[in-house]
């Protein structure tokens, strides 16, 4: 069995990471940290859990969390960069939900998220946690940065175009919709169901964080320089993910079908739809699927890809299992083969 410890336990990532891990076989949870719920029973804030999971959130401990084989963080940015260093001395091997390993440039890093790095010698040691890119990386890596909701959907979305040269990958678009649980579980005015509730808006369109995530992410799929446009939006529903992206075509006339259904027909948790499919972000609620549509609209010169994923579970949680599940030589597939739910 594994033992696997999970930091910050409290939030929408953390309560998906426990609701995974308690009816994954290969799992034993040892540990559940929150300061502000120490000696709160799991089950007692999250009902769901209750004959599942008989534990109690305790203070977050080196010494409890070095006995564990796995730990997840799942906390605000800038807090596991604190406390990897001494897990991975201990040789517990570590997946980070948030930020804090995604960037491979200290000064990049700094610039979007306000501080500087705590330990920037681990970022080039960090391995991207996408399986899609970087299985074989995955399964030796001591330190995952799982990646980012709206970057997971983007550039599944977009890989094939680039891997094959297909389009300008200078002008890329990406114009994504979250539901309101990728804004997390903190009490806020702007996601109270009467501020979000009917009501559709883009945010960060400056910049968000997430942009050079994604940036970086598409340069490694190229050789070719890298332009995006990233506009991400909010929408009224709880959960979900849809990525519309846009890119010119090099040349008309290609088979993009068949080339996006032979790159991921191995790929247990893409599905390639059929011609002329519109994927709905209820077709993956609750499951650790991306499904993916690539249209030529009648100009021809023009592709347009349409991604949709679970912010909760292929963009976090669920992904984070998926690449635990690599890591530690088990079926990939192992306490993620949940159907999505519906309605």
């Amino acid at each position: 069995m594994i033992k696997a410890g999970i930091v910050g336990g409290t939030g929408y990532t953390g309560v998906e990471l426990l609701r995974l891990l308690a009816a994954h076989s290969e799992v034993e949870i040892k540990a559940i940290t929150s300061r502000s719920e120490a000696g709160t029973a799991v089950a007692d804030m999250f009902p769901n859990l209750r004959g599942k999971l008989d534990l109690q959130f305790t203070e977050p401990d080196i010494a409890a969390l070095s006995e564990c084989d796995v730990v997840y963080f799942a906390t605000p940015n800038g807090t596991a960069m604190r406390m990897v260093p001494d897990l991975l001395e201990a040789g517990t091997r570590v997946i980070d939900l948030a930020a804090d390993f995604r960037l491979r440039d200290p000064a990049e890093w700094e610039k979007w998220y306000g501080e500087p790095h705590a330990c920037e010698e681990l970022l080039q040691q960090a391995v991207y946690g996408l399986p899609e890119v970087n299985r074989e990386q995955i399964k030796t890596a001591k330190l995952i940065a799982n990646p980012g909701c709206y970057p997971t959907a983007v550039q599944l979305g977009f890989m094939p175009l680039l891997e094959n040269d297909l389009v300008d990958s200078a002008h890329l678009i990406a114009d994504a919709k979250s539901g309101v649980s990728g804004a997390g579980r903190g009490a806020r005015v702007a996601t109270l169901l009467c501020e979000s509730s009917e009501s559709f808006k883009a945010y960060n369109v400056p910049g968000h964080r997430h942009w050079p995530e994604i940036r970086q992410g598409l340069a490694g799929m190229t050789k070719s320089s890298i332009g995006l446009t990233f506009v991400p939006h909010l929408t009224p529903m709880i959960r979900g993910i849809h990525a519309t992206l846009y890119a010119n075509l090099k040349q008309a006339g290609q088979d993009l079908q068949t080339l996006y259904e032979q790159r991921y027909r191995n790929e247990p948790f893409v599905d390639v739809m059929p011609v002329d499919s519109h994927p709905e972000t209820r077709s993956v609620k609750g499951a650790n699927t991306c499904r993916i549509a690539v249209h030529v609209p009648p100009s021809g010169d023009t592709v347009v890809v349409l991604s949709v994923i679970d912010n909760l579970v292929k963009g976090a949680a669920g992904q984070a299992v998926q690449n635990m599940n690599i890591m530690f030589g088990l079926n990939e597939t192992a306490g993620l083969d949940s159907i999505a739910l519906v309605p």
